[in-house]
């Protein structure tokens, strides 16, 4: 098949191929791969698509760009590479696999080459592709539907970089290409991968280099504390320091499910710092923020810019990924996604939610039974099922609730969070000095995790030590500003210990929906300040909620250490006028 070689613009299909992980293929075995890469262009790739009809018009070192005559003939093609490949590669030491997208669009000819948006939107579904697949434009998809042999699977409206509109992509594994377990590809494990490329410099003084440098491997070494992120190592993504790089080509390389990238700029005597969430598969922005501060004492900058960025950081990424597990069928997900649906059900704090939770972390727990963390939440959802009266037989679920800890312990000693939820359940036994032990054991292994600083003034709070538990939950909240509605429960908590009853009031009305132990709390509040009637409209609340609710069996569910401050609590409630 002969093309036209001058200037002209024309509608065609374009396939374009590249090499999955190839910069780390290339590090581990340089000779091998490149022997590898010329016998798949010269014994593979340029012989099937002469077979049908195309013509390779670019090579790009690990990837090549070719054009069909025909759609048809495109995806032929295409299936038969990935096969080829699956039967050829897939037991070599290298692992080599390929991607594919295919586009039918407009281009320009210039010489024997071809630009445009047809071009560039075929490399975009290319980076969409499962290791051995094929991503498709719909354009592609209306022509290819009637082959029963290509079961097309619907991805949806996806957002692709210099395309002002979604694109409807549709994906195709060949039955002989099955994915190779490479630990270099992103959302292919348990756990989510970082990579933290290095801060870009914007003072334009060479000196501030050292800073930018050092928060960067900050930044690394305490997002290696949370045991639920796999993060790339400093030598991997230093070397891309200074360079104009492609994100999504970079987490492609590295293994990388998102990247964290920004910059620091130094001015007289301030310093602002930007840094970025980005998904590695869409090169879409999760999360951005920016941190200005005075450069009194640049190191001491360092740490809090540090622990600021790594405290929100590690819950953002849990969102992303959650949205991930959320548009996949149970039976498909990960541990770790099984783990973070379950999570999120336990936050919704209802009993029909409750269920489904224990359900997904049973799951969890089917696909990977030493995967500690998914006990340690196992245990917290029955521990919340049990605290609720959720549970037909309580001491039958409280033992479960111990084994489920004891197993996650057994397993990872490490795991701040099993240590978090050991403190929360041994404080739900009122074993003060236990949950203490596994309290601060979390803290050591994680100070940045605002889970475990907020839950560090929580457990200071029901030991008698507010006025120290408020500056933990403070803390927690400076260190997550997203943090959840609950942290107002805590510091409302505190602050009514302390005596500081405005300030608690204060922190209650902070929350969007109080359920009737907050208008509880807040009941005793007003009545403490003097203010009766709107006392007396929050026992009201309460009552409408719960027509049984009594004082006695409230403060059976509190777990404060000191007499005094128990009885601080009960008898603010009966002051208000609640029920004994």
């Amino acid at each position: 098949m002969a093309f036209e070689s001058s200037d002209d613009r024309r509608l065609t299909t374009i396939m374009a191929v590249d090499v999955v992980g190839y910069s780390r293929l290339m590090s581990e075995d340089e000779a091998g791969t490149l022997a590898a890469l010329k016998e798949i262009r010269g014994n593979v790739l340029v012989p099937l698509v002469k077979q049908f009809a195309g013509r390779v018009f670019k090579f790009l070192g690990d990837g090549a760009l070719v054009e069909f005559p025909s759609v048809i003939k495109a995806v032929q093609c295409a299936v038969e590479l990935q096969a080829s490949m699956g039967a050829k590669f897939s037991e070599s030491p290298r692992a080599i696999q390929l991607r594919i997208g295919i586009n039918l669009g407009d281009v320009v000819a210039m010489g024997g080459d071809l630009y445009g948006a047809g071009v560039n939107l075929a490399s975009r579904l290319e980076g969409l592709a499962e290791p051995g697949g094929i991503c498709i434009a719909s354009s592609v998809h209306d022509h290819v539907t009637a082959n029963p042999a290509w079961a097309w699977r619907d991805l949806g409206e996806q957002s692709v970089k210099n395309f002002a509109k979604p694109i409807r992509v549709y994906s195709f594994m060949s039955p002989s290409a099955a994915p190779i377990l490479d630990s270099s590809e992103p959302m292919s494990r348990a756990k989510p991968a970082i990579a933290v490329l290095p801060l870009a410099n914007m003072s334009g003084d060479p000196e501030q280099e050292f800073f930018a440098d050092g928060l960067t491997e900050e930044i690394l070494t305490e997002l290696s504390r949370f045991r639920g992120l796999l993060v790339i190592s400093r030598n991997s993504t230093f070397k891309y320091k200074g360079q104009r790089i492609d994100l999504r080509r970079v987490a492609r390389e590295l293994g990388a499910d998102y990247l964290l990238e920004g910059s620091v700029r130094k001015t007289s005597d301030r310093v602002r710092v930007i840094v970025q969430l980005i998904d590695g598969r869409t090169d879409q922005h999760i999360w951005a923020d920016r941190y200005d501060r005075k450069l009194a004492d640049i190191f001491d900058i360092q740490d809090e810019i540090t622990s600021a960025i790594v405290a929100v950081l590690p819950g953002r990424i849990e969102a992303a990924s959650r949205d991930v597990a959320a548009r996949k069928k149970t039976d498909n997900m990960l541990a770790y996604e099984c783990v973070l649906t379950g999570k999120t059900l336990h936050h919704r704090s209802t009993r029909e939610a409750n269920t489904a939770a224990i359900a997904m972390l049973d799951r969890a727990i089917e696909i990977d039974p030493n995967y500690a963390h998914a006990h340690a939440w196992k245990a917290c959802t029955i521990g919340q099922a049990w605290a609720n009266g959720w549970c037909s037989d309580r001491e039958a679920a409280w033992n479960v609730v111990s084994s489920e800890l004891q197993t996650a312990l057994g397993l990872d000693n490490h795991d701040s969070d099993v240590h978090r939820v050991c403190a929360a359940v041994c404080l739900a036994k009122n074993e003060h000095e236990q949950a203490m032990q596994h309290q601060e054991r979390a803290l050591a292994l994680n100070p940045n995790d605002d889970l475990i600083v907020v839950q560090q003034g929580e457990m200071l709070t029901w030991m008698g030590q507010a006025e120290e538990g408020i500056q933990w939950i403070l803390k927690a909240m400076r260190l997550n500003p997203y943090h959840p509605e609950r942290f107002w429960n805590h510091l409302g908590r505190a602050y009514f210990v302390a005596r500081r009853y405005a300030d608690a009031l204060s922190a209650f009305k902070r929350i969007t929906a109080p359920d009737q132990f907050h208008c509880a709390f807040m009941a005793a509040l007003e009545c403490k300040l003097g203010n009766r009637q709107a006392a007396a409209n929050y026992v009201r609340e309460v009552l409408a909620r719960n027509s049984d609710f009594s004082t006695a069996a409230y403060m059976a569910t509190q777990h404060y250490k000191r007499a005094e401050d128990a009885e601080h609590h009960h008898e603010a409630l009966r002051e208000a006028g609640l029920p004994a």
